[in-house]
């Protein structure tokens, strides 16, 4: 199973999320202003989980070749 393209994946759509929520905010700032800022907090978890993912399997790969060296 390839777990780097799943999780750039996951960082695309957390993004999009993320920005739809501030256009949203952006366009209509009193409406759901609790509902969008919770929406970014999580998009921005979603990134950041994300990116822990892409950063072990690096780490996982280095270990791999170094055992192969």
């Amino acid at each position: 199973m390839q777990v780097t393209p799943t999780a750039a994946a996951g960082l695309l759509d957390a993004a999009g999320r993320f920005d739809a929520s501030a256009r949203r905010t952006a366009a209509a700032p009193l409406d759901n202003l609790e509902r969008e800022i919770v929406a970014r907090v999580q998009a921005v978890q979603d990134v950041k989980a994300n990116a822990a993912v892409i950063r072990a399997a690096d780490r996982m790969t280095g270990t791999v070749l170094d055992m192969l060296a």
